[in-house]
Parts: C-alpha cells; structure tokens; sequence
C-alpha cells in the first residue's frame, strides 16, 4: 500500500525543503532536460538521467501516474550560450565529420537511446526532439512580441529580461550583477547584456527555418518551454536538470514562459549535483571521459553501473572512481544473494519465522520520502538482507518468504538493479560443465574437476555444492 508519509524535495527556486504532491492529485507532470546530441553522453549525463528515473519510479512506487517528457536537444544549443555567442553545437561536429546536421543528431540520439536501455531507465511519455517543435516556439515567441516582453533587431530576437522583474530569482543573479560582469564585448544588438536570444539568424548555419521576423533557429531557452507546455500544461509540477542547468537555461525558461502565460511555469525545481572524477571535474582535457561502454567493457553490469548511479541523493556531489564501482558490485552481489535465498525458501513449507516487514517497508518510504534519501532506502534494504539472512538461517521459509520476496521486489522497483540478476536462467554450457564436474569428483578426478570450476568461473558464473545440489550464483 502507498505510504502516509509527507514528501518533500528542495525546490531551488523556493531555496528551501517544501512539501511535494503532484498538483493534479496522483498524476505528476514531469520534464526533465535531455541531452544535446552532437556526441555520446558519458557516466556524468548519466548519473543525471538515472536520477530522473529513481524520481519518476518513486512516483510509480507510491501509485501515482506519470507523465514525462524527456528532451532532445537538436539544434540552437550553442558552443557558448551563456553570451548567446559561438555556433550551435552539432553544426560543429557535423563540419567535423563531414556529415550533416540531421546525421549527426540522428547518430547521437540512438546512442543515447541505447546507453538509456542497457542501464533500465524507464522510457518517459514522449522523448520530444526540438527540431519537430518549431511551429510551437514560433507561436510562443509571437506571444512575447505581442506582449512587449521581446524585440527584433535585424532578424533576430531577444527577450527584455529588465521587463520580467523577477529574473534571477532561481539562480541568485540580479541584473545589476549580470550587468556589472558581462563581457567587455557586449552584443551591440542588446538592450542589456543578460537578454537572450529566442531566435537567431545566421546564413552558414546547416538548419534553417521561415519565421515572421527572418530564416533562422531557435534559441535553446525557447525550446524547452514550448515542448514542456504543449505536453504538460502552462503550469507543471517538476523539472529537473543538472545543476549547471540552473543559469542561464532554467532561469531563462521560468523568464519566457511566465511573461508568456502570466502564470507560474513549473512548481518545482530538482537539480542534480555534478559527478566528479577521482576529485577532478570529467573532461576530455583530463582524459576522465568514461561511456557506458566502457563500464561495460571494464566487466561492469548494466545494474552494477546504475546502482554506482544511483546510490548517493541527487543532492550530494558525488566522486566517482572504479573503486567505487567495485564496491557497488560486492553490495549488489550479496542483494541478490539474499533475494536467491528467498527465492529457494520460497517453494518450502511455511514456519513460524518471519521479520517485521512492516517496519522494514516504512522505514524505506520515510527515506524516500525525505528528500529522495536514496542513500538511507538502499541502507534500509541492506540491513534488510542481514535481518533476512539471519531469519533465513533460522528457517524462514514458505509463506513468510514469499512476502519477504515481494518486499525485496517491490523496493527494487525503484532501483532497478536485482530482478534481471536474480532471475537470470542458467547458461546451458554452464549446466553442462556442472555436470562434467560432478562426474569428475565421483571419479575422484580432482584435476578435470578443478577446470570445470575454472571454466565455469571463465563464463561469468560460481557453483556451489549443497545437499540439494549445485548452486549457480553469477558472479
């Protein structure tokens, strides 16, 4: 049953811890800002997304219904977009390869796609690629015009932010400020060094669209409004993003929207921390680029990768290494140790042992519930497999650890990281070796029997030998 508990999340653009619930009561409305895809995203990206993810599962968790939006961002997302300066990002990379924008957008996005499958994320409502909402962010940069919160100067077209007096309000930055430490090269075009592009004309740009004010491309600001509102509404409950989002993308978004609409944008605000690296921020310069792949090619499983991902609050600056992927891999082998327990006590008769389930299962929602604590719901379910092995030891079985089992799955469907380990069928090739085994210890054949192990090590996989037989855990 869906926990009683409050929620809450620290709201950046409140600055404080506020009580959550979906303004549609039990159907939350969600955008969380995607990738810009002119190359692969690497473990950093991810630990975002992955934090989306936990967030949209806990929701699902308590019975809520989801709607989510997860961006693409396409094109106008540019090398410097913080002066509105420099070339649109994929326009770079498809110079560099010698591909076309399209292709460029279109490789990176089903690698996204791929990397999103390999670590269980969840697939959102609609993934919405800013390139098939361009007539949306026309009509919305109209709307400003019309209303006095934009201007065109040959072509292009900027919006006031001294006309929109609570800017800054999300970030902290006041105009005085931003005026004060713009660069000495300051767009002539601009009534104030903060006001930012929604459309930009530029004749070597590689994507171009008609627009009322002149053939350009949109700003990155303006997409994210228009794909949020036409699928969530004028006014939604969350969006989340990676804390370098928060200035200038998100300020600009609530900017745009809210002169727009006259209402408020979005309730709540969620960033992530950045990811670092053994201490150092992740940059190619560094050569602390990891992908995915490279997890995996490390011998990293899909769901030792996401609990690496997803172990620490959102909230915290987390400072990745391969060591702490290795300490994920021992923790997530005795979870799923302890749910393969349960699984074999499961089909035996019932006893009189049995744990506090109850007790268990609130503590793990107050966890959640505090902040997306995922840290303290994942210590709740490791005590939760010492109490269980213990009860196990006892002789908890049947009836009771069937509902120890349900609990252990219904947490994961927040985490995502047992069922497919723990559920995963026994290669045939490693049955066999077992066999080959077997029969070698029979023939007091020791040597055959110790390369039947080693092989059966060699493909990923452990037998152990009890009195109901041979046990396989994969390693």
């Amino acid at each position: 049953m869906p926990n009683a508990f409050p929620m809450r999340l620290y709201n950046t653009l409140a600055h404080r811890l506020e009580e959550f619930a979906p303004l549609e009561p039990g159907h939350v409305r969600m955008y969380n800002c995607g990738p810009t895809v002119y190359g692969d995203q690497h473990v950093g990206n991810y630990r975002t997304f992955a934090f989306a993810d936990t967030m949209r599962r806990w929701f699902e968790y308590k019975r809520w219904k989801v709607s989510q939006i997860v961006n693409i961002t396409d094109v106008g997302h540019l090398t410097q977009d913080d002066i509105e300066a420099g070339e649109d990002k994929i326009v770079v990379e498809a110079r560099k390869r010698g591909w076309t924008a399209l292709q460029v957008a279109e490789h990176f996005m089903e690698r996204f796609y791929r990397d999103r499958k390999t670590l269980l994320l969840r697939d959102p409502m609609k993934f919405t690629r800013a390139t098939e909402h361009i007539p949306e962010m026309i009509a919305l940069i109209r709307a400003l015009l019309d209303k006095g919160f934009a201007y065109a100067v040959g072509g292009n077209v900027y919006f006031d932010v001294a006309k929109f007096p609570s800017y800054g309000r999300l970030s902290g930055n006041s105009l005085e400020t931003l005026k004060a430490g713009a660069r000495i090269e300051i767009n002539p075009e601009k009534r104030h060094p903060a006001d930012f592009a929604l459309w930009k004309t530029d004749e070597k740009h590689l994507m171009q669209w008609d627009a009322p004010w002149g053939r350009g491309f949109p700003g990155w600001h303006i997409e994210c409004s228009a794909m949020g509102m036409k699928y969530l509404g004028e006014t939604f409950d969350l969006h989340t993003g990676g804390e370098d989002n928060i200035f200038p993308h998100h300020e600009c978004e609530i900017a745009q929207s809210e002169a727009a609409t006259g209402r408020p944008f979005v309730r709540f605000w969620v960033h992530a921390r950045h990811l670092m690296w053994e201490g150092q921020k992740i940059s190619k310069s560094l050569g602390n680029v990891f992908l995915v792949q490279d997890c995996i090619d490390k011998g990293y499983s899909p769901e030792e990768i996401r609990y690496t991902l997803v172990r620490t609050r959102y909230s915290q600056r987390v400072n990745f290494s391969w060591s702490l992927f290795d300490d994920s891999k021992a923790a997530l082998r005795r979870l799923v140790e302890f749910k393969r327990r349960l699984q074999e006590a499961a089909g035996s008769p019932t006893t009189s042992v049995a744990l506090e389930l109850e007790r268990i299962r609130k503590d793990f929602e107050e966890r959640m519930d505090d902040d997306l604590d995922v840290a303290g719901a994942l210590g709740v379910l490791h005590s939760f497999a010492q109490e269980g092995n213990k009860a196990l030891d006892a002789g908890l079985a049947g009836e009771r650890a069937r509902a120890a089992l349900g609990q252990v799955d219904r947490f994961d469907e927040v985490f995502g990281i047992l069922g497919a380990r723990a559920d995963e069928a026994v290669p045939a090739e490693v049955q066999a070796l077992a066999r080959e085994r077997e029969e070698a210890r029979k023939r007091k054949d020791f040597k055959a029997s110790d390369a039947a192990r080693e092989r059966i090590k060699s493909l990923g996989w452990s037998v152990e030998d009890t009195k109901e037989g041979p046990k396989f855990r994969r390693l």
